[in-house]
């Protein structure tokens, strides 16, 4: 998950525009782009977001 950018914001906007433009869930992104769902998870997490299933976005 090196790739990913390190700024928080920067990591939910990409994320959340990820999964309302192509992924029915987090699940499905993560297994797509071949990240960790619990590391990526823990990263938005540490920043003070949370992943909504019901509404498919990080908040």
């Amino acid at each position: 998950m090196n790739e990913l950018p390190n700024d928080p914001a920067i990591l939910l906007s990409l994320v959340n525009t990820w999964l309302r433009d192509n992924y029915e869930s987090l699940e499905a992104l993560c297994t797509d782009k071949k990240f960790d769902a619990t590391e990526l998870t823990e990263r938005l997490a540490a920043a003070g977001f949370t992943y909504n299933p019901q509404q498919n976005r990080f908040w």
